[in-house]
């Protein structure tokens, strides 16, 4: 199902994926812990990604990739699946397996991009088959390259994978030090229209640092967070849903609004003009989307 941007900004935009636009939070679960993949299903996200990258061994991912792509061919929907990055051995036999498989995820997540062409590649290699395409972002050269990459037309989500990016700059998993390149892949996205999905918090025992985390990414406008433990679902989930208070101060000011013409109105103080309005319709679209997810 698709989601007409024009509906959200007034505008011929394009489309986006309905499923990936309404999900607040993605939950990854290690492809090699089959064990795990029902519970991390429960936990309310608005995604499940079988991880066959970082949580996954050498040893294991042979296994795992069987397995999560069993699982992904059962509730393609519900599951999706981290592949290894394409310009690594263990990428193009993942990418191998899927030109084979009977079934596919709806989603199809690719780490360490750099170029949109290993985009091109994945693309090639399923054709028409080829899932919805969410690319992570994790070193300065895939930044620089960010909206090639948010723009392939097979893309529906970009993600931001703080903790290798980290590691290329040489700092701690943190705020400050990550807050440019947020901020840059934020324009990026804003420019293709499409979210954008924050790195996981990575300090699991402090829940008022992941608030506070999730408060901060919504505030610059990144629409999602990733999660790395079932826990931290609720509180992504909360911080980044429209509440019932902002979807129906949103109502309420496109009523006011269309009845006035479409023209700038004073409302409650405020003059309702067509910038806010964009925000007010995706509130909406968002709120629809998530409750038809």
């Amino acid at each position: 199902m698709k989601l007409e941007f024009s509906r959200i900004a007034g505008m011929p935009l394009g489309t986006v994926a309905f499923s990936m636009f309404a999900a607040s939070s993605l939950l990854f679960v290690p492809g090699s812990r089959p064990d795990r993949f029902a519970k991390a299903a429960a936990a309310g996200a608005g995604l499940v990604v079988i991880d066959l990258e970082d949580a996954v061994g050498p040893a294991d991912k042979e296994t795992a990739r069987e397995a999560a792509l069993e699982q992904a061919a059962q509730e393609p929907g519900r599951f999706a699946v981290r592949i290894n990055a394409v310009t690594t051995a263990a990428g193009i036999r993942d990418l191998a397996a899927l030109t084979v498989a009977a079934t596919l995820p709806r989603t199809l997540m690719v780490p360490m991009v750099e170029s949109a062409t290993e985009l091109d590649v994945v693309a090639g290699a399923l054709g028409d088959r080829c899932p919805e395409l969410i690319p992570l972002i994790e070193t300065p050269r895939g930044l620089r390259d960010a909206l090639a990459i948010v723009g392939h037309d097979k893309v529906s989500a970009l993600m931001f994978g703080g903790a290798d990016f980290s590691g290329e700059l040489r700092v701690a998993v943190s705020w400050e030090p990550l807050l440019a390149a947020r901020q840059a892949l934020v324009l990026a996205c804003a420019e293709a229209r499409k979210p954008l999905i924050d790195v996981p918090f990575i300090h699991l025992d402090d829940e008022e640092g992941l608030v506070r985390e999730c408060v901060q990414a919504r505030a610059i406008g990144i629409t999602a967070k990733a999660a790395i433990h079932p826990r931290q679902v609720p509180t992504i989930e909360a911080t980044f849903s429209p509440t019932a208070e902002e979807i129906a101060e949103a109502r309420e000011a496109l009523q006011v609004y269309e009845e006035n013409g479409g023209k700038a109105v004073r409302h409650k103080g405020r003059m309702l003009e067509a910038p806010m309005i964009k925000t007010y319709r995706a509130i909406i679209a968002r709120s629809e989307g998530q409750a038809n997810a």
